[in-house]
């Protein structure tokens, strides 16, 4: 599934990057710029994360449908569970026995870590259960994907509630809580980024994913002078702190992409301090180029209440599409975000991005388990971007 395949195609979709000749040209003058691609970086990646949304025409081809049996098990796994008297965050394969469905879902695991890197779980029915008991089953679940569970936030909240929330101006502008679109990013930690639907918005709200892999794939073949640009230790990102360190990395014959515009650029919500450097003229161009390939080459997933959605954040990137909320619940978009690692198929973590991943992995510290958004006083919004 190389990227190269849909060339036509994609060079319609941005011809700035790979057909505009004044551009090339303009990269040529720049005595910095060289054709070659930094040390170690392949010419192309050959992997199965190196896909394009044509490889997806059927929604079947990244859905795993929950069978009849499937659902019992869960819920005999859930009230196994509720026996023990445990907290709900401790629940693992071990107390949460799935004895077929288990290992269809490490099948899964194995395929978002080292296959086409993403899938969808659907067939729970929200209204079926407590709030209490649908967490239990999505961590459940989520367990036998991955079982290490990280911090998103200072506060050390391991829920993040994503809805709409326009009460405050802060609040509004938000990535969590506005409706806006958005665009492509990863988180700042976790090898997958998980989310549970609570509930779908009236219109819009898409998820939307591409490969990182095609991505470079492209730019590898069409303009390597950006390749080196995005290796450079020199993007100056201001958050969460202020770091100087590259948007993608060669590690352990593994390509790693880990960058966000507002943590770059920053936007209404989270305004660029004056004295931090600005993007360059080339940095500028490698950001866009990454959104355009990837939106000429992404996968659109209309999302149903109660799916759970498994992407590895090193090497997929996603974004969400604008949505409106109608007047009922049912029809309020409501997403409860986590970031995972698997001891078994962990990648092995830049060095520049290992605080990050220590910060958020470390046994040692606050965890808090908020069921349902809390009010900003209590659950303020952090620095962050997403």
């Amino acid at each position: 599934m190389s990227a190269l395949g849909a060339g036509p195609v994609i060079t319609a979709a941005f011809p700035p990057i790979a057909g505009d000749s004044s551009l090339a040209l303009a990269a040529k003058a720049n005595a910095d710029i060289t054709p070659a691609l930094p040390t170690g970086f392949p010419a192309e990646l050959k992997a199965k994360l190196a896909w394009t949304g044509s490889d997806f025409p059927n929604e079947s081809d990244h859905t795993f449908i929950l069978s009849a049996a499937d659902l019992a098990e869960v819920k005999t796994a859930t009230e196994i569970y509720k026996s023990h008297g445990q907290d709900g965050d401790l629940v693992d394969p071990n107390s949460f026995p799935l004895p077929t469905l288990g290992l269809k879902l490490k099948a899964l695991s194995s395929d978002v870590h080292h296959g086409k890197g993403f899938c969808v779980i659907r067939g729970i029915d929200p209204a079926s259960y407590s709030v209490e008991d649908l967490t239990m089953v999505y961590l459940g679940i989520q367990s036998y994907i991955a079982e290490q569970r990280g911090r998103q936030d200072k506060c050390g909240n391991m829920l993040v509630h994503i809805i709409a929330d326009s009460s405050t101006k802060e609040a509004g502008e938000h990535h969590r809580h506005s409706n806006k679109t958005i665009t492509f990013h990863n988180e700042e930690a976790g090898d997958i980024v998980s989310w549970l639907t609570r509930s779908t918005a009236a219109a819009g709200g898409k998820c939307i994913i591409a490969s990182a892999y095609t991505v470079y794939n492209v730019l590898a073949a069409t303009r390597p002078d950006l390749i080196r640009t995005l290796a450079r230790s020199d993007w100056p990102f201001a958050l969460p702190q202020f770091q100087c360190r590259p948007v993608i990395f060669w590690q352990d014959s593994k390509l790693i992409m880990n960058f966000g515009r507002a943590a770059l650029l920053g936007n209404e919500a989270h305004p660029r301090p004056s004295h931090l450097p600005s993007l360059s003229y080339r940095q500028m161009e490698a950001l866009d180029a990454i959104e355009a390939i990837a939106r000429a080459t992404q996968v659109e997933i209309i999302t149903q209440p109660g799916d759970m959605h498994f992407i590895n954040n090193l090497a997929i990137l996603h974004r969400r599409e604008g949505f409106v909320d109608g007047k009922v619940p049912t029809e309020k978009r409501h997403l409860v975000r986590m970031r995972l690692r698997s001891a078994q198929h962990g990648w092995s973590i830049p060095a520049a991005l290992g605080p990050e991943w220590n910060e958020a992995f470390d046994e040692d510290g606050v965890k808090h388990w908020h069921l349902e958004p809390m009010p900003s006083f209590f659950f303020p919004l952090r620095r962050h971007p997403n």
